[in-house]
């Protein structure tokens, strides 16, 4: 399984901006993914989940701005961002299976004041 990410850049604060990313291998066999954020210095923070069923969770910091989804049609995981603030600048990774078991290559979202 191999995780490869688009998406990211420099977005105002209150913009939106969409990350993807798009699973090599068979999607189905995924129970769990995840989107973490990691800033200078800090570990990498869990922001959201989704379950095979689709089942979500989010990080508080990001509850009612940000959505994940799961296309297992296309193999593609989405974070839709919205309401973006400077403090969600970050490099924001995707994770899939236990762990998580694989990681994406990480993209720099960067939200200016």
């Amino acid at each position: 399984v191999q995780l490869v990410q688009s998406g990211g850049g420099l977005v105002q604060t209150g913009g939106s901006l969409t990350l993807s990313c798009v699973v090599t291998g068979n999607i189905y066999e995924i129970s769990q993914m995840t989107w973490y954020r990691r800033v200078p210095g800090e570990e990498r923070r869990l922001v959201a989940a989704i379950s095979g069923s689709g089942d979500t969770a989010y990080a508080d910091s990001v509850k009612g701005r940000f959505t994940v989804i799961r296309d297992n049609s296309k193999a593609t995981l989405y974070l839709q961002m919205s309401n973006l603030r400077p403090e969600d600048t970050a490099v924001y990774y995707c994770g899939a299976g236990p762990g998580p078991q694989y990681w994406g290559q990480g993209t720099q979202l960067t939200v200016s004041s």
